[in-house]
């Protein structure tokens, strides 16, 4: 049905044949899956994690091609398939003719998120966080220990609201007492308003709180992050024209992490009756999400691969390749990348605990491949810096601890 109405082509792939190969560089195409089974693996597998087998119905190729990046895994045939053949250009006409289809997708995506959010933070952190609102109590006690009030008191707020008669109660209604008088704090209930503004360093909303709106940024960056055992680790920095918190929004289910005005932000909000509506009517805004997802997707399959690193300034280093290639600079000789990113960020994106940021940081400040201008870090030479990374990230590079 879905190749008569948008007259895409048929492939063929013999058994033992590949699909697509990781580290090719972007497909302008997916395939969806009609008939057979394929296995998915990548070069380095994350522990605990099974090659996974896919069959009809099933999508494969979609993250690299909707996010322009290259393959993350290698797909083998391993029974003679049939697949539908759908170019990226062809994606808001799928949408359009088939909303199931691309809602299909879009749910996958949000579900592989929340998947990778968790083996991300367990691997990093070497810990795994419970979904339970008590946890919004330890967020609070994180950002007050370190200084940043006006996201402690949002999430304080959340957890007296969630868990009014718990533990921690009296102590959190304590905190939100002492700091509420010179807080700037806002939005501690949603409001109708489609367009909100959030001061830099205040919390949208808090890992582990019940939410149903997501939000499209329109000026400002905002911070992704997790926080367990006392340290926390940078899921994403997201910038003007990124979507997120479409998680809780599609599937009901609580924040997996938290969303942190890194400077003053402007903000749309959607919440699920002007969702439906948009996936009904705007399929180009659909085709922009899913593209939005599939780049973040992109980059925490990039991440996952990073927490396989041993060595400290492998993974620093790793993670500033990672900025380029997210980026999409041009991989010529000497092409240099000015990142708005301090020593500090790349570790936290690491997920090197403080007490341990010290040596590798040292290293990487005097490393060559980088250079401080006004505590920013400038990459000057872009493509040796990735073409080094890659190297480190071929598996006799893993860590044997994790």
């Amino acid at each position: 049905m879905v190749a008569q109405l948008l007259q895409l082509s048929f492939v063929n792939f013999r058994k033992d044949s590949y699909l697509v190969v990781e580290g090719k560089a972007e497909s302008d195409r997916f395939f969806i899956i009609q008939q057979g089974h394929v296995r998915c693996h990548r070069e380095n597998e994350v522990p605990g994690e099974n090659p996974e087998l896919l069959g009809p119905g099933d999508f494969v190729g979609v993250i690299p091609c909707m996010s322009g990046h290259s393959q993350i895994e290698t797909v083998i045939a391993i029974t003679d398939v049939v697949a539908i053949s759908v170019r990226r250009e062809q994606y808001p006409e799928l949408i359009a003719r088939n909303t199931p289809v691309a809602m299909k997708i879009i749910r996958t995506f949000a579900n592989r998120m929340r998947m990778l959010n968790e083996k991300l933070t367990e691997l990093t952190l070497k810990n795994v966080v419970a979904e339970s609102p008590e946890q919004m109590f330890d967020v609070a006690e994180y950002y007050e220990k370190i200084g940043k009030p006006n996201v402690a008191i949002f999430a304080y707020y959340q957890y007296l609201k969630a868990c009014p008669y718990s533990t921690h109660s009296a102590k959190a209604k304590e905190r939100f007492i002492v700091l509420k008088p010179k807080a700037h704090a806002v939005y501690f209930e949603p409001t109708p308003d489609l367009l909100r503004v959030y001061p830099k360093d205040t919390m949208i909303f808090s890992e582990c709180q019940r939410g149903a709106e997501m939000f499209i940024i329109q000026d400002g960056k905002v911070k992704i992050t997790k926080v367990v055992d006392g340290n926390e680790v940078t899921l994403a920095v997201l910038k003007k024209g990124d979507m997120f918190g479409e998680m809780a929004l599609l599937e009901n289910k609580p924040r997996s992490a938290s969303a942190i005005a890194d400077e003053e932000c402007r903000l749309m909000t959607v919440n699920r009756q002007n969702f439906d509506q948009m996936v009904a009517t705007q399929a180009q805004l659909i085709a922009r999400l899913t593209t939005m997802l599939a780049d973040r997707l992109w980059s925490m399959s990039r991440q996952l691969a990073n927490t396989q690193l041993g060595d400290p300034l492998f993974k620093l280093l790793d993670m500033l390749a990672l900025q380029i290639e997210k980026a999409k600079i041009r991989l010529e000789p000497n092409t240099q990348f000015q990142t708005d990113l301090t020593l500090e960020d790349v570790a936290n994106m690491c997920g090197i605990p403080q007490n341990q940021q010290a040596a590798g940081l040292y290293k990487l400040q005097t490393d060559p491949h980088i250079k401080l201008i006004h505590g920013k870090i400038l990459v000057p030479d872009c493509l040796e810096l990735v073409k080094q990374a890659a190297f480190y990230r071929k598996p006799k590079h893993a860590s044997p601890s994790v």
